[in-house]
């Protein structure tokens, strides 16, 4: 990279010491960024409209699917974090997770001829399966992935660097995924419509996919670093400990304030994720235009991404969610007006839709990343321990299990309106030669789940994160107390620094184990160079550069 570049993103150091350890951990990115994508989009409607399961059964499948994966994911925190290893806590779980992933994601895309109609119950419990099988693989390769950020960039700013490359990441795997699926389906017929019969290209898909996103993840595995855990020390565990570890979590209020926005803001994603293929294809009557739509809704999320960028670094990690999700809210907004037939004007709104909405969501999908590893130090600052794995997977616990709940609760709601799917629709039209339109009651269903429900929640995200307390000062500030006491035993805060530990952390100091003092008098201040930059972390940086 030029000098100019570099200067201009915030990069200080050359390529192989600054940039290539972020691309280095961001390989895996295209795979938790690909897989997930096409499971966005093509899942459910595979399970309604090739598989003909009914919305009621398809929510069912995600729903137990992603309540099992939120109950592994606070294991496999545990695990990482009690991980004691020359190579690190984390990597060689990684590798591990390869083999899993590539067999389940092949199965998630094949019946094996199971019909819905025919069979619902043997179809429901080979995909609840398949889909508990995928969701295992992910969270042994996603949670060590997560838990290994903050210990490979510590600083502020950098955190955003890694995610920013892992967001390019993110797009390198969605964008040749899809274009993998949509070469596929057309090659078999199946681009402008999936009927019983587009069985054989998901097997494909499946069976390519799983190994381009394998590896991806071996990339990361191969060619990342982490420090050695051996050091690592580790209390007994016991159902007890495991409550009092997560117990913790929650007592930390920048988490509860992340919490509560990232959960508001995938309430607002995931109603309009789950009901989207069904809004462009039974509401808008725009089927044939639902690849189009999606590559268009990729190019917006990514053009969003170098605005995101240049207001966090500027101005913080809140202000892009700030300036863009407006943008989210007027997206969404067009699916309550939005009328099924071809006239231009709908096809035009739609796309004005695709554009609108992922460029917004992108804002608040940028802000969670960027300010989920801080709170790895907020925690340390009260517990005296690293927990990236107890962190990461807490939030996740709870997340995913409302996320599978809301997989079938869009089901359900779009079933109870009346909302018709698979082969029914297709024969119907055969047998009277005329299109088949939904009832008013099934449009509003669609209404409701697409629009109506994802603009209350993007709101409350949008005020939330505006109550979000914790700086980049703030941050600095609360890395240099945390090193300062682990060099002395000890530190001493002014007045000012001890108010905004409390309001990030919600504890009174005293209360933390950074207000706790091992009985040594002579006063630790956190000192400043000429540039105001904490002495302290200098000289960590140093150490840690001279061990490299």
């Amino acid at each position: 990279m030029g000098e100019k570049i570099k200067k201009l993103i915030g990069v200080q150091g050359d390529f192989r010491s600054a940039i290539l350890p972020m691309i280095n951990y961001s390989y895996a990115n295209m795979y938790m960024g690909g897989a997930g994508y096409i499971i966005s989009m093509y899942f459910t409607v595979f399970l309604t409209d090739v598989v003909n399961l009914s919305l009621n059964q398809a929510g069912i499948v995600v729903m137990i699917a992603t309540v099992w994966d939120a109950v592994t994911d606070p294991v496999m925190g545990i695990i990482t974090d009690r991980t004691r290893s020359k190579t690190g806590k984390h990597r060689r779980y990684l590798l591990w997770g390869i083999p899993l992933m590539v067999i389940s994601y092949t199965l998630l895309w094949n019946s094996f001829g199971l019909n819905g109609k025919e069979n619902p119950a043997i179809a429901m419990a080979y995909f609840v399966i398949v889909y508990m099988l995928y969701k295992t693989a992910y969270t042994v390769i996603g949670v060590p992935h997560t838990a290994m950020l903050p210990e490979l960039a510590p600083e502020y700013n950098l955190r955003t660097q890694y995610n920013s490359v892992g967001y390019l990441f993110n797009s390198a795997g969605m964008v040749p995924a899809f274009g993998i699926v949509v070469l596929i389906l057309s090659a078999f017929g199946s681009n402008d419509n999936l009927t019983s019969a587009s069985k054989s290209p998901f097997l494909v898909i499946g069976i390519v996919l799983s190994l381009f996103f394998g590896i991806a993840v071996f990339l990361t595995y191969k060619t990342t670093r982490e420090p050695s855990s051996l050091g690592n020390k580790v209390e007994k565990l016991d159902v007890r400990y495991i409550i009092r570890e997560y117990v913790l979590v929650f007592k930390n209020k920048s988490f509860r304030q992340y919490f509560f926005m990232s959960l508001a803001y995938q309430f607002s994603t995931g109603f309009y994720a789950n009901s989207k293929v069904y809004y462009i294809k039974y509401l808008a009557n725009q089927y044939s235009g639902y690849a189009l739509f999606n590559a268009v809704a990729g190019v917006a999320e990514a053009a969003a991404f170098p605005l995101n960028y240049a207001l966090t670094m500027k101005h913080g990690k809140k202000k892009c969610g700030n300036i863009v999700t407006p943008l989210m809210v007027a997206g969404l907004a067009i699916g309550l007006i939005m009328q099924s037939g071809g006239s231009i004007i709908w096809s035009a709104l739609m796309m004005l839709s695709m554009l609108l909405y992922p460029f917004g969501m992108s804002g608040l999908g940028f802000v969670s990343t960027n300010i989920f590893p801080d709170l790895t130090d907020v925690d340390e600052m009260i517990t005296g321990r690293r927990r990236e794995g107890v962190i990461a997977t807490f939030s996740t616990l709870i997340k995913k299990s409302i996320s599978g709940i809301m997989a079938a609760l869009v089901g359900f709601t779009l079933q109870g309106f009346g909302l018709v799917t698979g082969d029914t629709v297709s024969e119907y039209e055969k047998s009277t030669n005329t299109l088949f339109a939904q009832t008013d009651s099934a449009v509003m269903g669609v209404r409701i789940c697409v629009a109506v429900i994802p603009i209350i929640a993007a709101i409350v995200s949008l005020i939330l994160l505006k109550r979000f307390a914790m700086t980049k000062e703030d941050h600095t500030m609360i890395r240099a107390a945390i090193a300062t006491k682990h060099k002395y035993g000890s530190v001493t805060l002014t007045d000012e620094q001890k108010k905004r530990c409390e309001i990030i952390s919600g504890q009174r100091l005293e209360n933390t184990w950074l207000g706790l003092s091992d009985n040594n008098d002579e006063p630790h201040f956190l000192d400043t160079d000429e540039n105001g930059e904490y002495i302290i972390l200098i000289e960590q940086k140093r150490l840690k550069e001279e061990a490299k």
